[in-house]
């Protein structure tokens, strides 16, 4: 290993992308491939056994997906980030993958300047979404403008306003964090805001939040 560099394991089941995206970073300093696997559940031992900074896994393979290859990983392995390199840009396929932890999602026709330095940032704890992706996420969640908040999305909410942080809604409601921060993506998208202290003055505007006289959000 080139000391300093990102640990990288490439999770796809079709043998000839995998080789290509391998081939794609083998010149890529500062980032080194430690594995390959063809479906999820060898994906999981590469992990165990490499303990890599990065996953790149794909969405639909055999014997486990890349749905429930990443909720096992972020569940078993925190400290890897999953980031996901697929086809697929489907609005159902994109929320599950995000529901699951993935840090990033990515699609196959990203150039290798781009995939090098979503790596990098993936490994660095920031989320990382293919333009198209990232269209396509806020065009859904913004659509149609007035879309009433579902009970979760309340409880979300509520919890909110008292200044629980993601991981303390995520213990008060017994759902993952990353389940919690889909919810915050969709009410922020319902709400038109891009923070949580302006949800909280906004559905109260709307009178979608009632707290006691002095009580402000966090």
């Amino acid at each position: 290993m080139t000391g300093g560099a990102l640990r990288v394991i490439v999770v796809d089941d079709h043998t000839v992308m995998r080789a290509g995206v391998v081939a794609l970073l083998a010149s890529e300093t500062g980032i080194e491939i430690v594995g390959e696997a063809g479906d999820g559940r060898a994906a999981l031992g590469l992990v165990e056994r490499h303990e890599p900074d990065v996953a790149l896994v794909d969405l639909r393979m055999p014997v486990l997906d890349g749905v429930a290859t990443t909720t096992e990983i972020v569940r078993r392995f925190p400290r890897t980030r999953v980031l996901i390199l697929t086809t697929y840009d489907t609005d159902a396929e994109i929320e599950r993958a995000v529901e699951a932890g993935a840090i990033g999602y990515l699609l196959k026709d990203t150039t290798r300047e781009q995939l090098a330095d979503a790596i990098h940032a993936a490994a660095r704890g920031e989320t990382v979404l293919a333009p198209r992706v990232a269209e396509r996420l806020v065009a859904r969640m913004r659509q149609p403008a007035q879309i009433p908040l579902t009970a979760r999305e309340s409880d979300v909410l509520n919890a909110v306003a008292d200044g629980l942080t993601n991981a303390e809604i995520g213990r008060r409601l017994v759902i993952a964090e990353a389940t919690v921060k889909t919810h915050l993506l969709r009410l922020f998208a319902k709400l038109d805001v891009n923070d949580r202290t302006r949800a909280v003055v906004v559905a109260m505007e709307r009178g979608l939040l009632h707290r006691p006289a002095g009580t402000e959000g966090a």
